[in-house]
């Protein structure tokens, strides 16, 4: 091994799994430590698993980190068009007649605009909010990564009305430390749908960046309520929820 050249001996490191190089190939001479640390190794597996091109544009901060974060790039909300009824999902405020997971398009309502999603939750005459709560560490977003590199979190959701009734909607994320302070927070305005609207879905979205050390947890919380008082299910619609760490 001591006589293959730099370039080769990176493309063999390459094929070994990321954790077991940081973990165990790191440790075995200053050589192996030094292409670990270094940027060439984290090129070619970012460009291997086609998370970067294959000359990348941009200079990474750390491309070791930038795979790790590509790696593990999901959405972190579990359940979030409604598939699994209000399976993860807390109720926070179940006004009304609660909470209720539709088809889609709903009565009144429009289909989403991307493939993939088929359901949506929708509130009632009184005010309904539910949330989730992310732990990052169980996610695998070590505490050194939050702490140190702070990569974007970017909390997104979709709302729409029926078109013949007028609605609520609001939606919320905070960053919460160990012991659950809030250390950011993202609180949208309360936007209110008229009667007679064209049914049409919204996103609505904020990125948190440079948010300081020590987070651990996402709280994410959405909800609303028609303005129309009916009873049964005539409120805001939400669908698709998402919170990602972005590399």
């Amino acid at each position: 091994m001591d006589s293959l050249p730099e370039a080769v001996l990176i493309r063999i490191l390459a094929f070994i799994p990321a954790v077991d190089l940081v973990l165990v190939c790191r440790l075995v001479c200053c050589q192996w430590k030094n292409l670990v640390d270094g940027a060439a190794l984290w090129i070619l597996k970012c460009q291997q698993e086609g998370f970067a091109e294959e000359e990348p544009a941009e200079e990474a901060d750390n491309w070791q980190v930038f795979y790790f974060l590509s790696k593990r790039k999901r959405n972190l909300i579990k359940n979030p068009c409604g598939e699994e009824d209000l399976e993860h999902w807390g109720d926070v405020a179940n006004g009304g007649d609660g909470w209720k997971v539709e088809e889609l398009p709903g009565d009144f309502g429009e289909s989403f605009p991307s493939d993939g999603v088929h359901k949506y939750f929708v509130t009632s005459y009184e005010w309904c909010r539910k949330s989730q709560v992310i732990d990052l560490r169980a996610e695998g977003y070590w505490e050194e990564l939050m702490d140190t590199t702070q990569p974007k979190i970017v909390v997104k959701d979709w709302y729409a009305g029926r078109r013949d009734a007028g609605c609520l909607y609001e939606f919320s994320a905070k960053l919460l430390s160990e012991h659950e302070d809030v250390l950011a927070e993202h609180k949208s305005e309360t936007i209110a749908i008229p009667e007679d609207n064209d049914g049409s879905w919204n996103e609505a979205s904020h990125t948190f960046s440079d948010y300081g050390p020590g987070v651990r947890f996402i709280c994410f919380e959405h909800g609303g309520q028609d303005t129309l008082f009916w009873k049964g299910w005539y409120g805001v619609r939400v669908t698709n929820s998402s919170v990602m760490v972005e590399p």
